[in-house]
């Protein structure tokens, strides 16, 4: 392929290729050439052209033949232009010719493509050429076949492109070509021509005025039998020809005659005739519309109902704004009684309504902003008033009892059911924001639906009760409110038929509404429905005029209530069952009677009520699964064998009293299928065979004559194999009502009047209405799914029995019954191998099997292909369920035989599918032959070009099997890819589904290769080109899923070779396609960008708005307007970035709007640091669209104006009124901008550097610099209508504050820069503090407020007022009570309120505290400086006591609710045992029934809160007084304030000693409940933070035993210090008791942590295998700080202990310590010592000076112990891995600590010594120049005993060291330390040495300085190390030698050497300090500065 990268054609290379080859060869060079084409081209372009206008001759297939028109084009444009008529005449020749063979036709068609690309290009320059041309193209058509048709078609649209208005003369000719291609047999055909009669249009003034009426008649014909993409184009033509013939302003010169202008009502009633009489037009009713018994066809009112979306959104949202009332009349009026005709059956009646309601949702929910749906909104509401008064004077000639079945009343149901449902979804969608609208009494919202559910019709008050579903959930404020008044009226209006149904369906729609608002209700108000209910089930029987509807109601209600859950059902429970225990006859016998003795009534009364009861259980089952236990499924079963008795008892009754009681079995059947489906089927084994028969009965007797596959079978087909069935099945824009089409002509889809019970449940998505099916088919969908449940459960036999019925009853059956009959056992059988094969069952013997595949074999040769397609999946699970190769290779036999031998479409896609989905749940394609033989006869299959269909099956097969086989498909990649191109070459582009396939195929092969694609051998190069080639055919294709296909293939190409991909092209084609009107490949776009942007976001988003820059002409099909608009205004203004989020705005698909949000993520994860101001202004844009909603602003002082103020003057506003969801998106985005830029760097949170940094370079930006849109935008969300918003705001206004508190303000020091915002948090927290604000964005705002006040930002505190006010107003909420919550919500939810105000005001008081000690703690430091700066001082302190004192007035309320607050937590955290004792009534702040929802709460925020009171307990000293009752002494179980205090025996007011004292077990408590923290929980801080506990307890305890002693000696002082009384644990025994001993627990507590993190330390586990001894371990950083933390504590323990005490705990301590001493001393690189180490020789220093060594009761048992743990510490010293430097370090402890008793031993000295003795000799500097170090210390010890047998030992032999020197010098710094450490050791002994020994050491001394000494000359040649020395000898000379100087001066006369050498030295020292001085004295600034600080310090 390298050789077609050439300008010319590589014609050599070209013409040793084979046949296939050329065409691959070719495509790949005019790609090249396409690339190059802009270029200077002038020299070639005659070869060129030759070489192109000789491939026409070639036979190019369709993408070639595009492509060399396109080049051709180009070339002419950009070249010269003096041959181009030539080309042109050789084209007409071309398509002149007379040969009409199929090999020739390629040709044709190329010249036909070239002539329009030409014509587009090149345009007017091409004269007068275009009527020739034109006229022999139009010919051409006569006798041309479908793609000749076709591609004419497209070629005169690129004409008409190109000409403009200069091909007016032929515009005739074309209209009349295009007419009759538009009702073309082929679809692609009818596209093509609908894109040409669109490009018309343009300039063809007559078609959108005096042919007008011609063209719609012709699109209404157009969309009889289309399919969807037909539907697309033609509507598209029809609405914008519509929407031109309404704005246009021009008067026609061509048309001589004054046409009329015309108005809506024209365009509208043209639009409604086809919609309401399809397309025999209005011009001439036929015979059949006059008899009334024609319909229209579907397809027609789909395709007119598109064509009304496309009409007002090409006139857009201002139009649709102004015209709305004309409007919505008009389309309401289409299904109004006006036109009969349309709504004459049930079935169309719903079509129609699906079709309304799709205007509307896709005009008045796409188009319009929030306020323009508000607007909306209220014209609905009107026509709704208007309605009901049409009602109302119909009923009103009697009283509601009479009820009156008039015209006017049935006929306004169906305009009802649409206004009521776009109501509903509008307010759905809008949310909060639509609370305006509700409070509006002008509008009466509420009033007017609640009005219509006493409407006579049942859908109008089912629909109504939907609204008002869609209203509670919008604004969970509303639920209580409409529950509390459609119960009542419910009760007051009980013998009113219509309102028992209609306030039942309203009351059950709102609870369901419930599950989906978070705010719940309250708990009372299921006690209330439920007493309702019961009320209605009893009262039933009363008046048999409304015992149907009560019955009814009554389990409605009981069966909606359930579905709240346990939470709710559990209190309902025994009242529920006994229900459904008597609405069953309780034996046969009764049944028997209950049937003699009714009528038809009574049946249709008890069934009904039966099937309700049904359903409640089913319901309960179904949502509180946790109520299920043994007891209550026992007392579920009983009535269901009668249930099944009733059952097998249906068809008599249904016999013996006839029709009307069809509708109520059928229902009864239904829910009695879906109830058993729940159960588990050990519940009703016993009837299982009378259930079956009846199921049989259900399959295979069929009364209906509907075909149901459109419902059954595509969730029983993979996902996968529906893409082969057409765009019908797949997610479109359109499906809501495309999905009409799907059906057979007997059914138009589900509705809500079908099954009222469906009212309550949830819904996959939240605002469309639910579809229940009718009875009919309901049944047949719960009994395929109780079948297979049934099927996996009963014995092998039974299964044999019931396949062969099952068989019989298909041959018994002929034609479409058989075909249903067929469907619905397929159905059956799938269902049941899905329920085998998830429960690993098997299906039996090898008859089980046979006949299980004979059903299915006879479904796989249907001629149903969704049939078809279940056959084969349901193949596949019989091959899993049966898991035997042989068995699965014998399927795959009889799929072969079949396609070798059949030549019927049918069989060969149904068997080739087969092959395809064999493997599919065996785990892959494992045997080479199978896979051999499956490539071979689907290579053959996909080329069978005279069908489509099988090369569509076949290639999708081959996708499968390419997907199945992995690994083992690599030999057969490179020919499969090869087949894949030469069909995506040369197949038609109308046979798009061939096209989608081999796109599939494309893309299991790409990922079959995986990322070897990125490998750079010529094999795999040739396979990437490839691979490259078929994406870039698949993106020129027309159909938009094959472009998504395309954009698939290129992402999993991005993702395993990126180098490769063409990035730019990519992008420039995602942004093309990213408003297309398709869904899967917007969708596809999206996924893309998704994948692509988290690797190169900075990319994708230069490369689109380069795009846009350049925007130069393509040829790309452009599929809608919004493409241009997009990729042209929004991108270049608001970047790749700002299109998403305006998409994300218009978006209606959940999935798709999921991606567009990642992909956003992660662009602004990547750049946002980068781009910060663009983004952040993006976020502004879509934030400040809404600022012009009302917002409560404060008067801001100053500048803030500016901030407050929206930005109206900016003119162009990217973001027109996003919806709130756009907003709260923006809104989480700008808070995760600031976290970026917090990892990003301290400079976007410090303004002065940023300033810097910025005036340094004016491109760097920083978060700090945007602080005030920051808040400007956390205002705006804050104070918004959405309540969502309002979260997301005080979220991000909590963020700003956090971190932006601490940047100071450079222009006024001590001031910080969010000081100037007070105004703008007041302003944004106060609406959230209103009493309509739901507790939640209270809550949010209580966090705030605290965040805000505890910041420091204000200062003064009448400003913090402001603040503090509102958390003031909360607490006196909270104060109330339970008696004063808000009875909207559920109880759970005050207790969030409560608990959020609470743990505001414990975090402001935590704060103020802080504050308050840190003041303490700086006012001495103050004091002293308090003099120059009085005022700021005083400032300080004022804010941190003043902040104190706000919190001091209301501390005595707090203290109370924090310490209920702690109490309820206390009982909620008590295990599930306990649950019995809880108070009935529930806690303070939490009620019993709602304990669950409640929990998080307190979790959340206990601790704080504890922390607060702990804080507030320790300031008033433990002692609570109440200046009411005295001391308080509460009345509750354990508070900290009632701790064992009993006021009748004891004096009320304690000391803190005697309280200590009583609490000493609760102490203990707390040691064992942080010992059990340590155990559980594994996180290292909150270990550390355990031990800090232990360590303030160890230190409390201390004070208050120092406090005894102290006091006991100051009592007893005259007395002998021997009879004071022991202090301390341990008393006079030294015992320690478990479990009341404090120093026993901490023990515990510190050896846990000790053992945990080694091991070794255990004696137990010494020598266990599990710890391999001698091996050290190197702690982690989080495990040293935990054994240094404990051995801190372990140090201290001792001093709490009496002396006896200390003794028995002492040997423990010293184990651990030297234990960790031992196991953690490892050398470390750098000499330091490890943090354990040093740890260990702290805790060993200060357990050495403990006072109890001394004490006189414990001084020998401490010397003996200490004498021991010494002996240890040198036997570890004989250890070789052992550090030794911390060992000499511990030694010298001992010495230096202990007193001389311990370490004077003789043996033990004598081993000390020696110890250091061997070390001086180490071979290591640092170890030398430690020891040194230690001995230093050891000399100077004041103990003579102790110092000087170190001194006489060890002394010569340092000083003996120091004469060395003279011979070696040091040569490092290492090496240096040693030396100048020893000179110290020497100097120290020299003064420490006795008067008559001193001369003679200093004589000794001196010769060795002096020999460290350098003269003048060797001084500079000498290394660093010897001047250093030289230096450092000098010093000591000069300190020494004045001290003794007698000896001094004797020696220096004696050796006159030495004097010479001292004197140059000292000379040589006098030089360097002169040039040093010089030096300093230039620069005098600097030393005086440091003076000045040193001074200072």
């Amino acid at each position: 392929m390298e050789s077609a990268h050439s300008l010319l054609l590589n014609e050599e290379a070209y013409n040793q290729l084979g046949e296939f080859q050329k065409a691959e060869f070719i495509f790949e060079w005019l790609q090249f050439l396409e690339k190059l084409l802009p270029a200077e081209i002038r020299e070639n372009q005659k070869k060129l052209v030759e070489q192109l206008t000789s491939l026409l001759n070639n036979s190019p297939g369709p993408p070639t033949r595009r492509l060399l028109a396109k080049n051709l084009a180009v070339l002419y444009s950009t070249g010269d232009t003096f041959s181009v008529y030539q080309t042109i005449d050789k084209c007409n020749e071309l398509i002149r010719s007379k040969d009409d063979s199929p090999s020739y036709l390629p040709t044709k068609l190329a010249a036909v493509v070239c002539l329009g690309y030409l014509y587009k290009k090149l345009g007017r320059i091409l004269g007068n050429s275009f009527t020739d041309t034109v006229g022999n193209v139009l010919k051409a058509m006569k006798n041309a076949e479908s793609q000749g048709r076709y591609e004419i078609m497209l070629s005169l649209q690129n004409i008409l492109n190109g000409l403009g208005a200069a091909a007016i003369p032929c515009h005739r000719d074309i209209y009349k070509a295009a007419r009759s291609c538009l009702t073309d047999r082929s679809m692609a055909v009818r596209c093509a021509a609908a894109k040409c009669l669109l490009e018309l249009q343009n300039e063809a003034v007559f078609m959108w005025s005096t042919d007008l009426d011609s063209v719609v008649t012709l699109c209404f014909k157009s969309f009889e039998g289309s399919n969807y993409d037909v539907r697309l184009a033609v509507s598209k033509l029809l609405g914008t020809i519509l929407a031109k013939a309404l704005t246009s302003k021009q008067k026609t010169a061509s048309t001589k005659q004054n046409f009329r202008r015309i108005s809506l009502e024209d365009v509208m009633e043209l639009l409604g005739t086809g919609f309401l009489r399809g397309s025999c037009g209005f011009l001439r009713a036929s015979g059949d519309m006059l008899k009334g018994t024609s319909s229209v066809s579907r397809d027609v009112r789909v395709g007119v109902t598109q064509a009304y979306v496309v009409f007002v959104s090409t006139l857009g949202a201002q139009w649709l704004e102004r015209n709305f009332s004309a409007f919505l009349a008009h389309i309401l009026d289409l299904v109004s009684q006006s036109h009969p005709k349309a709504i004459q059956s049930p079935m169309d009646a719903i079509g129609c309504r699906r079709c309304v309601s799709f205007i509307l949702r896709a005009t008045v929910g796409g188009l319009l902003g929030e306020k323009a749906q508000i607007a909306a909104a209220k014209e609905i509401c009107q026509a709704i008033w208007k309605l009901k008064k049409v009602v109302d004077a119909a009923m009103s000639d009697g009283n509601l009892e009479t009820k009156i079945n008039t015209t006017d009343v049935t006929a306004s149901q169906h305009v009802l059911v649409c206004a009521l449902q776009e109501l509903g979804s509008l307010i759905h969608c809008l949310g909060t924001t639509a609370a305006p609208l509700l409070q509006d009494s002008s509008t009466g919202v509420l009033e007017a639906v609640i009005s219509v559910i006493l409407h006579p019709s049942i859908s109008v008050r089912l629909t109504a009760a939907w609204c008002l579903r869609c209203i509670a959930v919008a604004l969970p404020s509303y639920v209580s409110l409409l529950l509390d008044r459609c119960i009542e009226r419910l009760s007051a209006l009980k013998s009113c038929p219509e309102a028992v149904t209609g306030y039942s369906f309203a009351v059950a729609a709102l609870l369901g509404a419930v599950k989906h608002c978070p705010l719940g209700i309250p708990h009372g108000k299921g006690k209330v429905i439920m007493t309702v209910a019961e009320d209605l089930l009893c009262s039933a029987s009363q008046n048999s005029r409304i015992s149907l509807q009560r019955m009814q109601a009554g389990w409605l209600l009981i069966a909606a209530l359930v579905a709240l859950g346990p939470a709710v059902v559990q209190h309902h429970l025994p009242r529920m069952l006994l229900l459904w225990k008597c609405i069953f006859p309780s034996s046969p016998k009764d049944l028997e009677t209950e049937k003699t003795r009714g009528d038809a009534f009574t049946w249709q009364v008890t069934l009904e009520g039966r099937a309700g009861a049904l359903c409640a259980i089913k319901s309960f089952v179904s949502h509180c699964a946790g109520l299920l236990t043994d007891e209550v499924v026992q007392r579920l079963l009983p009535p269901l064998p009668s249930a099944v008795d009733l059952l097998t008892q249906l068809s008599s009754i249904y016999k013996s009293y006839g029709n009307s009681l069809k509708i109520p079995s059928t229902v009864y059947r239904q829910k009695l299928y879906e109830l058993l489906a729940v159960l588990p089927p050990k519940a009703y084994e016993g009837n299982f065979s009378a259930v079956l028969k009846e199921l049989m009965t259900d399959l295979t007797v069929t009364d209906s004559q509907t075909d149901a596959s459109a419902f059954l079978l595509p969730s029983l087909c993979h996902e996968n194999d529906l893409l082969l069935l057409g765009p019908l099945l797949q997610e479109t824009d359109h499906r809501f009502i495309e999905e009409q089409l799907l059906l057979g002509n007997s059914i138009a889809g589900g509705s809500l009047e079908y099954d009222p019970y469906s009212i309550y449940e949830k819904f996959a998505k939240g605002d469309s209405v639910p579809k229940p099916l009718p009875p009919a088919l309901s049944v047949i969908c719960a009994a395929t799914r109780l079948f297979g449940v049934m099927f996996s459960h009963i014995t092998e036999s039974h299964r044999l029995q019931v396949l062969e019925q099952l068989l019989n009853s298909i041959k018994q059956t002929k034609g479409s019954r058989q075909q249903i009959v067929q469907l619905h056992v397929v159905s059956a059988i799938s269902t049941s191998l899905k329920h085998l094969a998830n429960c690993k069952g098997s299906l039996g013997s090898e008859e089980v099997r046979r006949s299980a595949l004979m059903l299915i074999m006879g479904a796989l040769e249907s001629n149903n292909s969704l049939l078809r397609c279940a056959a084969a999946d349901c193949l596949a699970r019989l091959a899993q369920v049966v898991s035997d190769s042989a068995f699965t290779a014998g399927l795959a036999q009889v799929s072969f035989d079949k396609l070798k031998s059949a030549r019927d479409v049918v069989s060969r896609t149904g068997h080739s599918l087969a092959l395809g989905c064999l493997y599919r749940y065996l785990g892959g394609i494992g045997s080479i032959q199978h896979l051999n033989a499956c490539v071979g006869i689907l290579y053959t299959l996909s080329q069978d070009s005279t069908s489509p269909d099988v090369q569509a099956w076949a290639l999708h097969s081959l996708s499968l099997i390419v997907d199945l086989a992995g690994p083992l498909y690599h030999v057969h990649v490179e020919p499969t890819l090869s087949l894949v191109l030469m069909l995506l070459l040369s197949v038609p582009p109308a046979y798009a589904e061939v096209h989608q396939s081999l796109g599939r195929c494309l893309n299991t092969l790409i990922t079959t290769l995986g990322p070897e694609l990125q490998g750079s051998s010529t094999a795999v190069s040739a396979l990437r080109t490839s691979c490259l080639l078929g994406c870039a055919v698949m993106q020129d294709n027309p159909d938009c899923l094959v472009q998504a296909q395309a954009i698939s293939c290129l992402q999993q190409l991005h993702m395993f070779a990126p180098r490769h991909v063409n990035l730019s092209n990519l992008v420039s084609c995602l942004c093309m396609n990213l408003c297309s009107s398709y869904l899967l490949l917007r969708r596809a776009v999206v996924a893309c960008l998704r994948q692509i942007v988290q690797r190169e976001a900075a990319e994708v988003s230069e490369y689109a708005v380069a795009l846009v820059k350049e925007s130069k002409e393509d040829f790309t099909p452009v599929l809608s307007s919004q493409i241009l608009f997009l990729a042209d205004v929004n991108i270049r203004e608001i970047g790749l970035e700002g299109a998403l989020l305006g998409l994300l705005d218009k978006e209606l698909d959940p999935r798709l709007c999921q991606d567009i949000k990642e992909t956003l993520t992660h662009m602004l994860t990547s750049m946002a640091v980068e781009k910060l101001s663009f983004w952040l202004k993006l976020c502004k844009d879509v934030l400040a669209a809404s600022a012009d909603t009302t917002q409560e602003e404060e008067t801001v002082k100053g500048d803030d104006v500016s901030v407050l103020t929206s930005d109206s003057d900016d003119a162009f506003h990217p973001f027109r009124n996003p919806r709130w969801s756009t907003r709260v998106f923006a809104a989480e985005c700008v808070c995760k901008i600031i976290s970026q830029c917090e990892n990003a760097g301290s400079a976007h949170f410090d303004i002065t550097l940023a300033q810097e940094r910025k005036q340094r370079d004016s491109r760097d930006d920083f978060l700090v610099l945007h602080l005030a849109d920051l808040v400007r935008m956390a205002f705006m969300a804050a104070t918004d209508h959405s309540d969502q918003l309002r979260l997301s705001g005080l979220q991000m206004l909590q963020i700003i504050v956090r971190k932006f508190a601490a940047v100071p303000e450079p222009e006024f020091p001590g001031h910080v820069i969010l000081e100037q915002y007070q105004a703008n948090v007041g302003a944004a927290l106060r609406p959230a503090f209103a009493p309509e604000t739901p507790p939640d964005v209270t809550a949010k705002a209580c966090q705030v407020c605290s965040a805000w006040i505890a910041s420091g930002v204000v200062s003064d505190l009448n400003d913090l007022r402001r603040v503090h006010q509102l958390l003031v107003s909360s607490l006196l909420k909270v104060q109330a009570g339970k008696e004063a919550q808000n009875q909207q919500y559920n109880e759970s939810t005050s207790t969030m309120e409560v608990l959020a105000v609470l743990k505001a005001w414990a975090e402001v008081y935590i704060v103020a505290v802080e504050k308050q000690k840190n003041q303490s703690d700086t006012n001495k430091h103050c004091l002293k400086i308090a003099n120059s700066s009085e005022e700021s001082y005083r400032d300080v302190t004022f804010s941190a006591s003043g902040l104190l004192d706000l919190v001091q007035a209301d501390l005595g309320t707090l203290s109370k609710l924090w310490l209920a607050a702690l109490q309820d937590f206390a009982l909620l955290t008590l295990p599930p045992e306990y649950a019995s004792q809880l108070p009935a009534e529930g806690g303070t702040f939490y009620t019993a029934e709602t304990i669950e929802n409640a929990r998080p709460h307190y979790y959340n925020s206990w601790a704080l809160i504890l922390y607060a009171t702990a804080l507030w307990l320790t300031s008033t000293g433990f002692i609570v007084v109440d200046p009411d009752e005295g001391v308080t002494n509460l009345s509750r179980p354990v508070t900290p304030t009632t701790m064992c205090q009993d006021s009748s025996t004891r004096p009320l007011v304690k000391s803190p000693e005697d309280v200590n004292t009583d609490r000493f077990h609760l102490i203990l408590e707390l040691l064992n409940v942080l010992h059990r923290l340590i155990l559980t929980r594994e996180s290292p801080d909150i270990q550390l933070a355990a031990l800090e506990v232990v360590r303030l307890i160890l230190f409390a305890a201390q004070e208050h035993v120092k406090e005894k002693r102290r006091s006991a000696e100051v009592d007893d002082g005259a007395a002998e210090k021997e009879t004071l009384p022991e202090f301390g644990e341990g008393k006079d025994t030294g015992g320690l008791v478990p479990g009341k001993s404090l120093v026993f627990a901490t023990l515990e507590l510190c050896v846990c942590i000790l053992v945990r993190q080694l091991p070794q330390l255990n004696p137990k586990l010494t020598y266990s295998p599990a710890v391999p001894p001698g091996k050290h371990l190197l702690l982690s950083e989080d495990g040293s700080r935990l054994v240094a933390a404990a051995l801190v504590i372990l140090s201290d323990v001792p001093s709490i202990c009496s002396p006896e005490g200390s003794v028995s705990v002492l040997p423990t301590i010293l184990y651990l310590i030297i234990g960790v001493l031992k196991e953690t001393a490892v050398k470390l690189q750098d000499g330091q010592l490890p943090l354990t180490v040093a740890a260990s020789l702290q805790a060993l220093k200060g357990l050495l000076s403990s006072p109890m060594a001394r004490a006189e009761k414990s001084q020998n048992a401490w010397t003996d112990l200490l004498r021991s743990a010494l002996v240890t510490v040198l036997d570890y010293g004989l250890l070789q891995e052992l550090d030794e430097v911390s060992l000499l370090t511990a030694i010298t402890v001992f010495v230096m600590s202990t007193s001389p008793e311990v370490t004077t031993v003789e043996c033990l000295q004598k081993r000390c010594i020696e110890k250091f003795k061997t070390t001086l000799d180490s071979k290591d500097p640092l170890v030398q120049c430690k020891c040194y170090q230690l001995l230093h210390s050891i000399f100077q010890h004041p103990n003579k005993a102790v110092s000087y047998p170190y001194i006489h030992s060890l002394a010569p032999s340092i000083v003996g060291k120091l004469q060395e020197t003279e011979r070696a010098k040091p040569e490092n710094a290492a090496e240096l330390q040693v030396i100048q450490e020893g000179i110290k050791v020497v100097t120290a002994l020299t003064a420490a040495a006795e008067e008559q020994h001193r001369a003679h050491l200093v004589a000794c001394f001196l010769p060795i300085l002096i020999s460290f000494l350098l003269d003048e000359n060797a001084l500079v040649s000498a290394t660093i190390s010897a001047k250093n020395l030289h230096e450092f000898a000098l010093q000591t000379l000069m300190q020494i030698g004045p001290q003794y100087s007698s000896v001094f001066k004797k020696l220096m006369a004696s050796s006159p050497t030495m004097k010479a050498r001292l004197e140059s030295a000292v000379k040589g020292n006098q030089e360097s300090i002169k040039v040093k001085t010089t030096k300093h004295a230039k620069n005098p600034g600097k030393s005086s500065s440091i003076q000045l600080k040193t001074n200072f310090l």
